[in-house]
């Protein structure tokens, strides 16, 4: 199947849902090379917009997610990827899912979820990252 990487400048998003639970763990851009190398390997690849690099998840936290399934919008524009997520947490902040806030109608958010491990113990500092 041809997926459109040409109708976003070379990347589509990624969507990682727990493939248990449904929980909704992550967002994240892949280019054609990270969707390869995500075939090869069995898990979840990126491309970084800031680093403007290929990167596993779970690379420097060892949080990784292993592919149970790939599913393909009708547009063939976005992925969804069913994992196992190896590990406490997907997210860089410390909680299983990035999507830890809720936003309120007034534009303020708050906090929804508990903390599943300790940054810095995984990542270091900020200033190390």
């Amino acid at each position: 199947m041809h997926l459109a990487f040409e109708k976003s400048g070379g990347l589509i998003p990624g969507i990682v849902q727990d493939h248990e639970s449904g929980e909704v763990l992550m967002l994240g851009y892949l280019n054609a090379e990270a969707f390869e190398q995500t075939q090869l390997t069995g898990e979840v690849h990126f491309f970084s917009r800031s680093r403007k690099r290929l990167w596993k998840k779970g690379e420097t936290s060892g949080h990784v997610l292993r592919v149970r399934e790939v599913r393909v919008d009708c547009d063939a524009d976005a992925l969804l990827f069913l994992v196992e997520a190896l590990g406490p947490g997907v997210c860089h902040e410390g909680y299983r899912s990035c999507f830890f806030r809720s936003l309120q109608s007034d534009g303020a958010s708050t906090v929804i979820a508990k903390p599943a491990f300790a940054p810095n113990d995984v990542y270091g500092t900020k200033d190390s990252q």
